[in-house]
């Protein structure tokens, strides 16, 4: 994937780093983790101007967050009530749930989610789903984009030929994360089968 990465940068230079990172966000398998540091590395041998790399970085990732907006703005309310009525251990009420949970925390949410690896994608589809004003959208998801793109380009940038150690260390913080999401998957499981069979129990007496 680096060489790859390598010659997109190669070819279309800035514009390349910010189109691998639109791509990042339809494609979490294409970690920003790599993508920035590695363009840092870039503009720091002079092959790119390190200015042009954190604006079209930016752009790029606004470009992917919308994306994916404007699928949970197609797909919609009732959609994805309708979804969660077909799978199993999931409640209307869940989804009722974090639709609330959402509409009063939505701001910080889509701010503090571009700084989050695995919900910097998917934070976009709530946020189109619940039609959040397409400015505040795109204004939380710049700054946050922003901050995130700033601080591993810049780490790739004065890491020079160790800029493959930013990759290390975050995919550590990846790993915890999705860690966490997994033992609240379980959790959550285990909380709805148990309710199952109170009800159970409760309908044989």
């Amino acid at each position: 994937m680096t060489d790859w990465l390598v010659g997109l940068m190669e070819t279309l230079g800035a514009p390349g780093a910010g189109l691998a990172i639109a791509l990042e966000n339809l494609f979490p398998p294409l970690p920003s983790e790599v993508i920035l540091p590695l363009a840092g590395f870039t503009a720091s041998r002079g092959e790119m101007d390190l200015l042009d790399v954190l604006v079209c970085t930016t752009l790029g990732s606004v470009v992917g967050a919308l994306a994916l907006y404007w699928v949970g703005a197609l797909l919609g309310r009732e959609r994805m009530l309708a979804i969660a009525a077909k799978l199993p251990l999931v409640k209307a009420s869940d989804i009722e749930k974090t639709e609330a949970w959402f509409l009063r925390h939505g701001r910080k949410t889509v701010f503090f989610g571009r700084m989050i690896p695995l919900f910097r994608s998917l934070i976009s589809v709530p946020a189109g789903v619940e039609r959040m004003p397409l400015g505040t959208f795109t204004l939380l998801t710049t700054a946050g984009s922003l901050i995130w793109n700033t601080v591993f380009v810049l780490a790739g940038y004065f890491l020079g030929e160790n800029w493959s150690l930013v990759e290390a260390y975050a995919g550590i913080g990846s790993k915890v994360v999705l860690a966490l999401v997994a033992l609240a998957v379980l959790v959550f499981v285990g909380v709805r089968l148990a309710e199952r069979r109170k009800g159970r129990h409760a309908a044989r007496r």
